[in-house]
């Protein structure tokens, strides 16, 4: 084991906390043990580099150290004297007084608790379980109004999942505490689900908004009726108002998903005129009398009239 925690981290010796955090952060990540299953060069640097960081995070540590009062470990170093000691007492013009503050440690965040927590006082080192990852398709509903849905792990057991009301396709769930345990009794990892919501036979989303085509007769568009349309929660009664063309959008309010902030969006219906789907001779008919006497022309206004 090298016995300089310097040059373990890879940093100068007037380096200051934040320069010290982020080398540590580099290699804890690069070679922490739950990176490396097995690999034990890894886990004997990784023991070197907390050693190290262990020191040079402690200002009275640190100091000591730098005096070669204590080794790398903390064990007490016979006294050792150096052309500093004979210089003039510490202060702004002392050529070896170091004015870097370690008050920036206390204001940030603890390096560990982010990635793993700091070793017990047994010298076992305690970290935070893998994070482990999944997939779930739930249907189009089901990601609209909410529901329960199970992911299977890889040991063959179901982890139930809570589907949030409003989850959209794509969006990850995380499931505090159901990942992989942690190490030396730290705290487990968690589940994060990735879902992919299947496509529904007549509805699409649109953010919050929900969007439907909806077919009405020939009767319904000119005359206007009161229809039952679907909505993600039931159908409900809706109204067509009379001489309705194909493409009117009708807006059914807090019809549409959940919004995060409360609340919910709308359902815009779009019409769409379906004649039957056999020909009906008495609507044959009566379409021909109908046109001969009608004089209009819906393309006029495209230059196409003769």
């Amino acid at each position: 084991m090298r016995h300089d925690p310097y040059d373990i981290l890879g940093v100068k010796r007037d380096a200051t906390q934040k320069d010290i955090q982020s080398a540590f952060r580099k290699l804890a990540k690069k070679h922490h043990p739950d990176l490396n299953p097995g690999d034990r060069p890894a886990e004997e640097r990784f023991k070197e580099i907390s050693t190290a960081y262990e020191l040079l995070s402690d200002e009275e540590k640190r100091a000591r150290f730098d005096r070669g009062e204590i080794d790398i470990s903390g064990a007490e170093q016979a006294p050792r004297h150096y052309y500093r000691d004979y210089a003039s007492a510490s202060g702004p013009s002392d050529p070896y007084h170091n004015s870097a503050s370690f008050a920036d440690f206390g204001e940030t965040e603890d390096p560990f608790s982010a990635f793993f927590s700091r070793r017990t006082s047994g010298g076992q080192f305690r970290s935070k379980g893998q994070d482990r990852y999944f997939s779930m398709a739930v249907d189009f509903l089901d990601a609209v109004n909410g529901a329960k849905n199970h992911v299977m792990l890889p040991d063959g057991t179901a982890l139930e999942v809570q589907i949030p009301a409003g989850t959209r396709d794509g969006q990850t769930l995380r499931l505090g505490g159901k990942g992989e345990p942690g190490v030396g009794g730290g705290p487990p990892g968690d589940a994060l689900i990735e879902v992919h919501v299947r496509p529904h036979r007549f509805f699409q989303r649109d953010g919050d908004d929900i969007r439907l085509e909806l077919p009405i007769t020939l009767n319904e568009a000119v005359l206007g009726a009161k229809i039952r349309a679907p909505t993600p929660t039931g159908p409900v009664t809706l109204t067509v108002p009379p001489y309705s063309n194909s493409g009117k959008v009708l807006r059914l309010k807090d019809k549409g998903a959940p919004k995060r902030g409360g609340g919910r969006g709308d359902l815009f219906v779009t019409l769409k005129i379906v004649l039957p789907d056999t020909p009906d001779p008495r609507l044959t008919a009566f379409i021909k009398e109908w046109s001969e006497a009608s004089r209009q022309d819906p393309r006029k206004s495209m230059g196409t009239a003769p």
